[in-house]
């Protein structure tokens, strides 16, 4: 499957720089006279940011495929409310994480199948795959202590080493 044109994400573990990175290049595309959307999962829209709040909440022990669950509900509203509308209007999306991020956490660290994660990937984002995935990588414990000092931890960032490799 291609991607879709004009779709980009950013990939990395916590404290890599995403946000940062998504921030100046879209500013520099702006600055070209492209029309671009900035974004993030989990959140972009109302739904998906009260989605964002449960996943990330310290308090909030949940089942894995509870989590997998909650990601692919904010996705889906945030497909179809941002991301697809976008890319119709030809503009430029730039994500701080999609798919790939679910298939690290909840695929690799968590232990969900990757079938199970495929599976969804086809019911919710059939034709929605970046054009360019841009994949930061960074020492885990540098991202975790940049992270620490920028904002209040959450549940990804109370994590163990092992659970970001």
């Amino acid at each position: 499957m291609s991607g879709a044109k004009g779709f980009i994400s950013f990939e990395g573990i916590e404290g890599s720089g995403k946000s940062t990175q998504t921030k100046l290049l879209a500013g520099y595309l702006r600055t070209k006279g492209y029309t671009v959307v900035e974004t993030a999962e989990p959140g972009g829209t109302k739904i998906g940011n009260k989605i964002r709040a449960l996943l990330l909440e310290p308090q909030n022990h949940m089942d894995p495929l509870a989590e997998l669950l909650l990601y692919y509900s904010s996705r889906a509203q945030h497909v179809r409310e941002v991301i697809h509308p976008a890319i119709l209007r030809n503009d430029i999306v730039i994500t701080d994480r999609f798919t790939d991020s679910t298939v690290a956490y909840q695929g690799y660290a968590r232990g969900i199948a990757l079938t199970i994660i495929n599976t969804l990937n086809d019911i919710v984002v059939p034709d929605m795959k970046p054009c360019l995935t841009i994949l930061l990588d960074l020492d885990v414990e540098e991202g975790l202590r940049r992270n620490r000092h920028a904002q209040k931890e959450d549940r990804f960032e109370l994590e163990t080493i092992e659970f970001h490799n």
